[in-house]
């Protein structure tokens, strides 16, 4: 009997997996929107607020895999 070549298969690492990239966009990007969230809506009607600081929302509509 021949001996085979025992081929091991290769474990998916982390750094094998896609990463998901969304650009942060501001309450004036979520105004205009044609498809809101609920997390556009919320940090929306956050900034509404008097005085409200924020520094952006990440948009699922912006996503890229890389």
């Amino acid at each position: 009997m021949a001996k085979g070549k025992v081929v091991k298969k290769k474990k998916n690492t982390a750094s094998d997996r896609k990463q998901v990239n969304m650009k942060l966009v501001l309450s004036g990007t979520c105004d205009v929107c044609k498809t809101p969230c609920n997390r556009g809506i919320r940090y929306r009607e956050m900034m509404k607020e008097p005085g409200a600081l924020g520094k952006g929302v990440p948009c699922i509509l912006t996503r890229t895999f890389s």
